[in-house]
């Protein structure tokens, strides 16, 4: 299924537009449509989420609740980033638990959403079954939250959101994963590789906040594999040695396989 526009990604905002604010690709979002504009308009993410509904859900999956549609997407688009808590999404949405599974499957179909499951081995303390769940586009997300700009705790979740697309570009998505603890220990994207490899990815605005901590962690039960910082300040890709890991800075998704 293809959008009404193509999602335009961060690395391409850099090389082919121009466009080197990091704030403004998070809050304008990736369809052209709004990332060129002058200004954000809420009314085009109102008429996009109108539309999808109309010319993809309605036609193509037979979904006749559009109210109880469209909150469901509200909702998912509201929490992007986090896990998926499917009791609570059918009591706030006012939908029934099967009609709330059905719609996420239509909206995962139609790539409205991604579902990154849990990275896990067999550890009694791992989650092992909970998705996380991301919204395609970080302009739905501030537009949902009614955002005008761009605050300072909001970039990190939202620049998950960028990684991902460009991992996504890149990788296929049952390669891609995230992991977290019982003791709420995480690493933002694992990728799983060939003969036990799995390289990990924390997405950090500012690359000198970067802990150690949770790599520590993950690499006691899983010790093969390399440790990147993914940040959209670094221009050339470095390595620095820190507690006992190698950690490799990168600015995007190709610096990984050069």
């Amino acid at each position: 299924m293809t959008w009404h526009g193509k999602n335009i990604r961060w690395d391409e905002c850099l090389e082919r537009f121009g466009i080197k604010d990091i704030d403004h690709r998070l809050l304008f979002g990736g369809l052209p449509e709004s990332l060129l504009s002058e200004k954000p308009d809420p009314a085009f993410f109102s008429e996009w989420m109108d539309s999808f509904y109309a010319r993809d859900v309605q036609e193509l999956f037979h979904v006749r609740n559009r109210s109880g549609f469209l909150k469901l997407m509200h909702l998912l688009f509201r929490s992007s980033g986090n896990l998926i808590d499917y009791t609570q999404l059918s009591k706030m949405s006012g939908l029934s638990r099967p009609s709330v599974m059905t719609y996420l499957e239509a909206l995962r179909i139609s790539n409205a959403i991604y579902l990154i499951s849990p990275f896990h081995g067999g550890g009694r303390r791992e989650l092992t079954q909970r998705p996380k769940c991301y919204t395609f586009d970080t302009g739905f997300v501030s537009f949902v939250r009614g955002w005008g700009e761009i605050r300072e705790e909001d970039r990190g979740l939202l620049w998950e959101h960028l990684v991902l697309d460009m991992l996504r570009t890149y990788l296929p998505g049952n390669q891609i994963f995230y992991w977290r603890d019982k003791s709420s220990r995480e690493i933002d994207f694992v990728v799983k590789r060939q003969n036990n490899q799995v390289d990990v990815f924390e997405c950090k605005i500012n690359p000198e906040v970067f802990s150690t901590y949770p790599v520590s962690i993950f690499r006691s039960a899983y010790p093969q594999g390399r440790n990147l910082c993914i940040s959209p300040y670094i221009r050339e890709k470095y390595s620095s040695r820190r507690n006992n890991l190698t950690i490799e800075f990168i600015g995007n998704i190709r610096q990984y396989f050069e």
